[in-house]
């Protein structure tokens, strides 16, 4: 019987540019587009810069550039440093279906290989295609969903990064099934990483499941060897974990059609799980000129998980950046006292400003047994807002983003806009946008690359 793990080599290897519809192509150039804005936001947070810092004095071969900085090092290093970036400020892409994930964190793996190996841009679309598609299919095999049984996803990550790697590496089919081996045996990662008090390792461990993924490819192209039935063989991932799987998901369709057109984009830099009412707070803000002052309480309508998760007692006392984005009392105060949820939202002097913290204890979350039914099919959530004249309500099922409610190619625009203004000079700006939506036309990436540097 052939292994999911060859299944996967086989369509990976087999796969080509020319086999990707225009429409899928287009889709992996806004995820290419959306990721770069935040990887250039996030070139400036305290996390990245510890971690530029550290790649600096460890040193490599100058084989690829790091967002930003464009600074030159090893494959490894660059994947690693720029997925961090992509992934620091919560604001990339968002899948959820028995499992969240976010398929752009993997996107500088393929990409500092591909500057590394003298890749094209077309190559690049086939592996970030490639990427999101194994990623995606990752997040619905099982039932419940490993965030449930207290695992991260960065334990899916492991699985997909060394294919979008091995993919730009050209390896065989009995490579790509070993470097799948290889990434998978050592990277599964505890729920801890988002519970309770959040840390910098909540960023960080999907970008080091992308770096394994990158090093396993390499290892693998050499000879390295690395167990096949790494997902249904003893002691594999399904054996290991327990609970309901169902393995034909990974693998039955394999290119009859592409999931990348089924992932969200984020309209706001917070847990995924936040959209929902995060829309329909700011819904209600507008439309009815609702102002902190007259708030004497907010109930807010979710899933069971999203008050787990995010509403839990350290949520009400977030005191960093990575609690705040994963604090719905937080972001719901905040959308009312500012009537938006920017990056701007979660500064550090903005956690301890007196409006929001008189805001955060009147926000009440619970879980809605209908809305629990209805995901992850739709992400509903009703949101309650009492005021000293009157109580206002709105329900939404998708928030902004949704691939049901979408983001036009022109608000995400808007978005790399915002989140590069003092970053990027308005040319430097219109060049990296401009060769993104034609990054087909590049030859080699290098000077792709070096265009996205802060300047």
């Amino acid at each position: 019987m052939s292994t999911i793990a060859r299944k996967w080599a086989e369509f990976a290897v087999a796969l080509k540019y020319e086999d990707l519809p225009a429409d899928v192509i287009h889709q992996a150039k806004r995820f290419l587009f959306d990721s770069v804005g935040c990887a250039l936001a996030g070139f400036y947070a305290h996390d990245v810069q510890i971690a530029h810092d550290v790649c600096k004095e460890l040193g490599g071969k100058p084989e690829a550039t790091v967002f930003g900085s464009g600074w030159r090092t090893s494959a490894c290093h660059a994947a690693f440093l720029n997925s961090l970036m992509i992934r620091v400020l919560d604001y990339n892409d968002i899948y959820w279906k028995q499992d969240p994930s976010h398929p752009s964190d993997i996107i500088p793996a393929p990409l500092a290989l591909g500057e590394r190996e003298h890749k094209s841009g077309r190559d690049l679309i086939t592996a970030i295609v490639l990427a999101y598609e194994l990623e995606q299919r990752l997040c619905e095999f099982a039932f419940p969903g490993l965030r449930e049984r207290k695992w991260h996803h960065a334990s899916l990550t492991q699985l997909a990064s060394p294919v979008a790697a091995g993919k730009m590496l050209d390896l065989t089919v009995d490579q790509m099934v070993n470097a799948i081996g290889i990434s998978g045996c050592h990277n599964l990662t505890l729920g801890a990483v988002t519970a309770g008090k959040l840390t910098m390792m909540k960023n960080t461990v999907d970008p080091l499941a992308v770096q394994s993924g990158v090093m396993a490819a390499l290892l693998a192209r050499q000879g390295y060897t690395g167990p096949e039935a790494i997902f249904e063989g003893k002691e594999g991932l399904m054996d290991t974990l327990g609970g309901e799987f169902a393995p034909e998901i990974l693998t039955e369709g394999l290119g009859e059609s592409y999931r990348i057109s089924d992932c969200a984009m984020k309209a706001f830099p917070t847990e995924a799980l936040t959209h929902s009412p995060i829309t329909a707070t700011l819904k209600l803000v507008h439309e009815h000129d609702i102002r902190p002052q007259e708030v004497t309480g907010v109930l807010v309508k979710t899933i069971a998980r999203a008050v787990d998760i995010l509403a839990d007692p350290s949520k009400y006392h977030p005191t960093s950046k990575e609690t705040a984005d994963h604090s719905l009392p937080y972001c719901i105060a905040v959308a009312i006292v500012d009537r938006q949820v920017t990056t701007a939202q979660f500064h550090e002097g903005r956690l301890r400003d007196p409006d929001v913290l008189a805001l955060i204890p009147k926000i009440r979350a619970v879980a809605d047994p209908e809305f629990e039914a209805l995901f992850p099919e739709k992400k509903p959530a009703e949101v309650v807002i009492e005021t000293n004249r009157g109580t206002f309500s709105a329900r939404v099922d998708y928030p902004k983003g949704d691939p049901r409610e979408p983001m036009t190619d022109e608000e995400l625009g808007q978005k790399f806009g915002a989140l590069t203004e003092g970053i990027l000079s308005d040319n430097r700006r219109k060049r990296i946008a401009d060769a993104i939506w034609q990054v087909e036309q590049f030859d080699v990436l290098e000077p792709f690359c070096s265009l996205l540097v802060a300047g």
